[in-house]
């Protein structure tokens, strides 16, 4: 169980802060760079949801996500390296990756196929949808580069990856309901 009795600890003031674990990194430190960007996302989605009303099996959908950006979070701010024998550390599981991709795939079944790259836009969710999915995006880049300098869970990378796709999937299908997608013209202004 989380306890927060003050908000402020004056222990960050030095431009370090704490991991999972106990150990202290510094505020630019590529896993709090990581984790900040997936908490990021999650207020994306945030805001997203407050244009939903007419999608309450979507918004559902994002408060499921919402919930596992934070245990996410709680997995990428607990380097595998300094998990205590005898703790164990919350991850991501290949369960919510497989979840997230049944999503994927529920919304896009009833989606024309792409003939087009999409323009972030159409109806307001959809644009703050692509706005999340490209914060998704920068998050992954963030986990790719820790992966090669530190241990990042096979699962959590996947997830952050199906995310992105989610988060596209959904502003199609929020858009096919509204003004339609709004469809790249190569060329278009030459």
């Amino acid at each position: 169980m989380v306890v927060l009795n003050r908000i402020y600890t004056k222990t960050g003031d030095d431009g370090t802060t704490g991991l999972g674990a106990g150990e202290r990194r510094l505020k630019s430190d590529l896993r709090v760079e990581s984790y900040g960007t997936v908490d990021e996302t999650n207020s994306v989605i945030g805001t997203v949801r407050l244009h939903l009303a007419a999608f309450p099996d979507l918004d559902a959908m994002l408060g499921r996500i919402q919930n596992d950006l934070f245990d996410l979070g709680a997995d990428l701010s607990t380097p595998p390296a300094s998990v205590k024998p005898g703790r164990e550390a919350l991850r991501i599981i290949d369960h919510q990756v497989e979840r997230l991709e049944g999503e994927i795939d529920l919304l896009n079944a009833e989606l024309a196929p792409l003939r087009s790259f999409v323009l972030p836009g159409g109806t307001a969710a959809a644009a703050h949808l692509h706005v999340a999915r490209t914060v998704a995006r920068r998050a992954e880049r963030l986990m790719v580069e820790l992966a090669t300098r530190e241990e990042v869970g096979p699962s959590a990378m996947r997830y952050i990856n199906r995310l992105s796709d989610f988060l596209f999937v959904a502003a199609r299908f929020v858009n096919d309901r509204g003004s339609g997608d709004v469809l790249w013209v190569p060329g278009q202004n030459r």
